[in-house]
């Protein structure tokens, strides 16, 4: 059966107005579960580990009687991580690896300088005392998500990271557990949706308070980080699932039709887009399209995002589908052309770039190296995929010898009389 998928071509005159409706079609935060989930915040700070019991009973069909039974010892992570096959444990332990090679290269540096003055100005780095890990749980399985946030926490020197992950009706994720062992999380609790980011964000007797939350979820996550933003740190608020692919058509249509898929299976809102100068290319990607999907067990999801937030554009030339790239600033972004080099410096926006044939998106999300956390929904115009730099903090120093403070007190002094902040000037000139 055809894949319906948007046909657009920037030669026709009303591409632009289509272009815009396609990009605009990502759902918004529902009010009702904004309200929803404001009450289980507020229940979960004010009653902390009974409201969190409460919640978890509820939403998880469990029947906890102690918030103690919330908590999972180190042996069951380990006994998670020998219960997995062989295989399985070699693949995670390669991508865990070349998640931490690259981390290792994004520290940063702590640096200083000494003024003419014989000040002495630099930037101090520490990383957080704890960071909490929001994982989804229960039939999804990612511990590509454990690994790519705990790994560069780990990297950065958190002092302690902890896990939250529900198991829905009890039953926890091997494989998510097992990744937690393997990049040396320090404490999990099997809790999950807006009262799991409340007991991060607030503490309860059971659950310590972290300094930043980071990692995916529902709607009611993503409701409860904005909440709770402020309070703590938060990553982001993730949007769909996003992949954009710039092919000259000379790719073999199979590859690119996978890739398309590769997105779409995440959630109906999912966008794919693939923009090519050759028609009879974007032609022989629908027809891998219609070909391929039947071996997709999510087919009707996929067939559900192609059809509403997909597309297969005709551009004048691969200038033209750079200038939509920075337009679109999508989370994942694939330059599928004969010499991707020449075409980088055209791209200012994108969360990830797969350069070449043979650098499918699917790599970046596993074992590549490069974090697979990536800002969605054209926050790649001004945010960064997540790293080590993301668990440390900056801290300024300022040292002045008394000739350097002679220096800066007539500054300081007339800058502080400029604003009306009489006290500023005087603690100036005092050292003047």
């Amino acid at each position: 059966m055809r894949v319906t998928i948007n046909r657009l071509s920037t030669i026709d005159s009303g591409f632009e107005s289509a272009f815009t409706a396609l990009l605009d079609r990502a759902p918004e935060s529902s009010p009702e579960v904004a309200t929803r989930t404001a009450a289980i915040v507020e229940a979960v700070r004010t009653r902390g580990d009974a409201a969190l019991i409460e919640a978890t009973n509820r939403f998880d069909r469990r029947s906890v009687s102690s918030a103690t039974e919330l908590e999972l010892p180190k042996s069951a992570l380990e006994a998670a991580w020998h219960s997995l096959p062989v295989d399985l444990q070699q693949a995670l332990e390669t991508a865990a690896a070349r998640i931490r090679s690259y981390a290792e290269h994004q520290k940063i540096a702590e640096w200083s300088f000494t003024d003419a003055h014989g000040n002495t100005l630099g930037q101090r780095v520490t990383p957080l005392d704890r960071a909490g890990l929001y994982v989804p749980g229960g039939k999804a399985a990612y511990p590509s998500s454990v690994l790519m946030n705990a790994i560069p926490a780990k990297v950065a020197g958190v002092g302690e990271l902890v896990m939250v992950t529900p198991t829905p009706g009890g039953e926890a994720n091997a494989t998510v557990l097992g990744a937690a062992h393997l990049a040396g999380v320090d404490r999990v609790f099997t809790v999950g949706g807006a009262q799991a980011v409340a007991a991060l964000a607030y503490g309860t007797a059971t659950v310590p308070a972290v300094d930043k939350i980071f990692g995916p979820g529902n709607a009611y996550v993503a409701a409860a980080k904005r909440l709770v933003f402020g309070h703590v740190g938060i990553d982001a608020i993730a949007g769909p699932s996003e992949i954009l692919v710039i092919s000259d058509g000379l790719t073999n249509p199979d590859w690119i039709a996978m890739d398309l898929f590769s997105q779409a299976e995440h959630d109906e809102d999912a966008q794919s887009i693939l923009l090519s100068p050759d028609a009879a290319f974007l032609d022989a990607v629908q027809a891998a399209l219609d070909r391929r999907i039947a071996e997709l067990p999510r087919a009707a999801i996929v067939r559900a995002a192609l059809k509403d937030r997909g597309a297969l554009v005709h551009v004048r030339s691969l200038e033209e589908a750079a200038t939509l790239a920075n337009s679109i600033a999508a989370e994942h972004l694939e330059l599928s052309v004969e010499n991707p080099r020449a075409l980088l410096p055209l791209i200012r926006h994108a969360g990830a770039i797969f350069l070449g044939r043979h650098a499918p998106e699917a790599f970046g999300d596993y074992c590549a190296g490069p974090n697979h956390v990536l800002p969605t929904s054209r926050a790649a115009r001004f945010s960064n995929p997540l790293g080590v730099y993301e668990f440390q903090k900056r801290t300024s120093l300022i040292e002045c010898t008394p000739e350097g403070a002679k220096a800066l007190t007539p500054i300081a002094g007339r800058i502080a009389d400029a604003e009306g902040l009489q006290a500023h000037a005087a603690s100036a000139r005092d050292r003047g």
